[in-house]
């Protein structure tokens, strides 16, 4: 990295952010874009499979699909990063970059040893806000929280015994039930669903309709973890990558999802390497050790990445709009 030109010739310490003109998407720009059908359906097969597995080793398998196509599009973070703190810190970028990131990052693990549930609740509130303005765009209100909101609320109210052991593995902290907290937000997820829906088919929107049908539909049928990680690995990371690729005032040298999963791949083997150095401080069996240093790992990454795309949002708004994600359909 460090021999690497600038992408904004001319730029030093002090000097304002030169950005890009706007450009069309470029092939894999579409930010509706779920995976590739064959490891669509690749990934849902295996999900399924889960299902039959023993619980030790349907966790390890649907944790493995998390880490290896999940982790990728968080780690394209550092290409946002590099067109805002190059012209300042120049070879140091990186540096400026990670240090509060990780920083950030442990405050976070950290947090999960004090007060778990309260992390917990955070993190979710987080993911559904993460998920639904990706999915649903700027001005649906209603369908971010219903959109952001399904992969977290289905699994509470179909399977809340189940669910309550993910969550209890990944605080490592009892969790005997699903608290009344998440208990009444999943049922006013429920009440609010309805509404959002009626109002996608009233404005013929009835692809987004159809999409949260056949996710409520995987959310029954599969555990629920493996439901989350159908959505998380099949529509929301492909989701944010090709939005990455559409709009080059972001990353400018992510201009296709090819490109994007090539720019990724230092960043998500650090990640891993760290996650492998964290292994040691996690304790109980493998299955349960990996499943709640991921979900910690990921509530951990959640909160710099979300800073970040709000600063990248206010210093380099994104082409033809106020919002840093477009809607998908």
């Amino acid at each position: 990295m460090p021999g690497w030109p600038s992408p904004f010739p001319g730029a030093g310490p002090g000097a304002a952010l030169p950005l890009p003109p706007a450009a069309p998407p470029t092939a894999g720009g579409n930010p509706g874009l779920p995976l590739p059908l064959p490891l669509l359906l690749a990934v849902a097969g295996l999900l399924g499979a889960t299902a039959l597995m023993p619980r030790p080793l349907a966790w390890t398998a649907t944790l493995a699909v998390v880490l290896l196509l999940g982790i990728p599009h968080g780690a394209l973070d550092g290409e946002v990063a590099r067109p805002l703190l190059r012209p300042r810190f120049g070879r140091a970028w990186f540096l400026a970059f990670a240090v509060p990131y990780l920083s950030l990052s442990a405050a976070v693990l950290l947090a999960w040893r004090a007060a778990p549930e309260a992390v917990l609740a955070g993190f979710l509130a987080a993911s559904v806000l993460h998920f639904g303005e990706e999915d649903a765009g700027p001005g649906r209100p209603l369908e971010l929280l219903v959109r952001g909101g399904l992969s977290i609320a289905l699994p509470v109210l179909l399977h809340p015994a189940a669910t309550a052991r993910v969550f209890e593995a990944a605080m490592l902290a009892p969790m005997p039930a699903i608290p009344p907290w998440l208990q009444a937000a999943a049922l006013a997820w429920a009440v609010l669903a309805p509404f959002a829906v009626a109002r996608m088919i009233a404005a013929g929107r009835w692809p987004v309709a159809v999409e949260g049908l056949l996710l409520g539909l995987a959310f029954a049928a599969l555990p629920p973890l493996a439901g989350f990680a159908l959505y998380f690995v099949g529509l929301h990371a492909p989701r944010h990558t090709a939005s990455l690729a559409a709009d080059p005032r972001r990353a400018p040298r992510v201009r296709s999802t090819g490109e994007a999963l090539w720019r990724s791949l230092p960043v998500t083997a650090l990640t891993l390497l760290i996650g492998a150095a964290l292994w040691p401080f996690f304790p109980g069996a493998p299955p349960e050790r990996l499943l709640a240093l991921t979900l910690q790992g990921l509530a951990a990454l959640t909160l710099p990445h979300l800073l970040l795309d709000g600063i990248a949002a206010r210093v380099a708004p994104p082409v033809g709009g106020a919002s840093r994600h477009r809607p998908p359909r």
